[in-house]
């Protein structure tokens, strides 16, 4: 087993990376003071990974919340749902909630656990490659609101992240690779040396071969523990993990929660935000096809949606959280491996990438 550190004084919390994690006995000794848990999953989940789960917890008293699966239901009244089952089962504060699934579940029941009596212990337990390299991580917790994305939540992290890469094999293919845009992102802001090895190992990663599934999920990890040890509530460098967002926010804001996966509209804002950074000549020809190239082996949307023109875009962007004294901040590759938020974007360039509807 691989484990990191998010070191965060004492909110300091492990992160455990295996394959078949979730049928080690002792998994969570010392972790559940009071014998007491609540675990939230979807419906997707449960039948596939809830027994296994529960079969780790025999010596804890247990309650389940099951809620529908998607983006959609990443809502107040998903919330609220596990809140009233919190109080119906007289939970404490020292009751422990475990999130096992994707991001949607992760967010939703991290904000529950900052909210619920203003604070509970929670474990992260990521199923989804998106999950288990970047929303499981940092300790953002949050729902959506119909005109913004991730507009209401916390900061909060976690007591653990516990990350089985055996549960990948249960993911869609199309949830595989959204999970693969958030992989790259880490390489464009961060690691070009990354970078290379993603382009070296695309059939390994597609293939799911474990060693460069493992490899992949502790680097992209260490890179947001690294980052959110210098900048937990996102005053300054963190921003940098947004790469994309601003657009791919915009994208599935517009499209409805739930068509676009979040990590395809991430894609298709990455490529928005590399355009933006050749226009400025900040990232060369060959660096953008190279973000282009590596976005397409995974099957990638790498433009975004026909029907969303430059007033589309600009309504969305506008409620961004990185908007700061009226101007949208975007985060845009200078060179492959670093990164800027900026301000520096003008309507002119906007209007130049995003005009296609």
């Amino acid at each position: 087993m691989s484990t990191l550190t998010v070191e965060l004084g004492e909110r300091s919390y492990p992160i455990h990376i295996d394959a078949h994690l979730l049928s080690k006995a002792n998994l969570f000794d010392g972790l559940i003071k009071s014998k007491k848990a609540v675990i939230v999953t979807n419906d997707v989940i449960k039948p596939l990974l809830l027994e296994s789960l529960q079969s780790c917890l025999q010596e804890v008293e247990l309650e389940v919340v099951v809620l529908p699966d998607g983006e959609q239901h990443k809502t107040l009244s998903s919330f609220e749902k596990v809140i009233t089952r919190l109080l119906e089962i007289h939970a404490g504060r020292d009751t422990t909630l475990i999130a096992l699934g994707g991001g949607v579940i992760g967010d939703l029941t991290g904000y529950v656990a900052a909210s619920f009596q203003r604070g509970m212990p929670f474990i992260q337990i990521p199923t989804t490659l998106l999950s288990q390299v970047d929303s499981s991580v940092g300790g953002k917790t949050a729902v959506n609101h119909p005109l913004g994305k991730n507009m209401i939540g916390a900061f909060y992290q976690p007591k653990a992240v516990f990350i089985d890469t055996a549960t990948l094999t249960t993911l869609p293919a199309r949830e595989f690779a959204a999970g693969m845009a958030e992989v790259i992102k880490y390489g464009i802001i961060h690691d070009v040396t990354f970078f290379d090895w993603i382009e070296q190992n695309v059939d390994s990663l597609l293939n799911q071969e474990q060693g460069a599934l493992k490899r992949a999920i502790f680097r992209c990890c260490q890179i947001k523990a690294e980052i959110v040890e210098q900048d937990e509530q996102e005053a300054g460098i963190r921003a940098l993990l947004n790469l994309g967002h601003t657009f791919g926010h915009a994208i599935e804001a517009e499209q409805g929660y739930g068509n676009w996966l979040h990590g395809e509209a991430v894609a298709a804002g990455i490529v928005l935000a590399s355009q933006c950074s050749v226009k400025k000549n900040w990232l060369s020809t060959s660096e953008f096809c190279r973000i282009e190239a590596l976005l397409k082996k995974f099957q990638l949307p790498i433009t975004a949606p026909a029907d969303m023109g430059m007033q589309a875009f600009m309504k969305h962007m506008r409620h961004d959280k990185k908007v700061e004294a009226g101007q949208i901040r975007f985060v845009l590759p200078k060179g492959l491996g670093h990164a800027v938020v900026t301000k520096d974007v003008s309507d002119e360039l906007l209007k130049e990438i995003l005009t296609h509807a």
